[in-house]
């Protein structure tokens, strides 16, 4: 009978040899930086078709997304409806506006932080905003707190003011707001003792 078995020698030789070899590669110094370096199959391809998803993903948002004037006409609609209120002397309901309407207008600027004004000049908005926001609109508010219904007509008439002073920095002087003469939202009742149902 034949025997069909490797000689062990050589086998034994090309195992050590290989183990050696081993050792003297993983022991050079940028032996295990070159392999912590390389990523695994496929994960360039796989951070590539993320990457690519992410940002067919971003485009479609910023095609659905609304733009400044949207959020502006959010602005008008509360800081009417924010003048009924205070006229009513609806002080929460007041408050609620408010609130609302300094939201809108911190949303509408990072819609278009910067601006470009008819000069091709940048109009940083944030900066006129805070300003407004810390002086004119702080007026607003303490009216509004202290439940005092002249204060609160100046602080909204200055405010109002100063909302027109933006409109004009970013050249569009056309863009003039009043005084409301009726509420935009006919379904909310400013009555502050208004019973439901009616």
């Amino acid at each position: 009978m034949k025997n069909n078995r490797m000689p062990r020698g050589p086998l034994i030789v090309g195992i050590v040899a290989g183990a050696v070899l081993c050792l003297l590669w993983s022991s050079h110094p940028g032996a295990s930086k070159a392999l912590a370096a390389q990523p695994p199959p496929n994960a360039t391809n796989n951070t590539n078709q993320q990457l690519a998803a992410l940002q067919t993903e971003i485009n479609r948002l910023k095609g659905i997304v609304g733009d400044q004037s949207h959020a502006m006409a959010d602005v008008g609609y509360h800081f009417a409806n924010l003048w009924f209120a205070g006229e009513k002397k609806n002080w929460p309901l007041a408050k609620f506006y408010f609130d609302e309407t300094r939201a809108h207008v911190s949303w509408s600027i990072r819609v278009i932080p910067v601006r470009k004004d008819s000069a091709g000049r940048e109009v940083d908005l944030k900066p006129i905003w805070e300003a407004i926001d810390s002086s004119l609109f702080t007026q607003i508010e303490t009216a509004i707190q202290q439940k005092d219904i002249e204060s609160f007509k100046a602080a909204y008439r200055g405010a109002m003011e100063g909302c027109y002073s933006c409109h004009k920095t970013s050249s569009k002087p056309y863009l003039r707001p009043q005084i409301p003469t009726v509420p935009p939202q006919p379904i909310i009742n400013f009555d502050p003792e208004a019973k439901w149902p009616e």
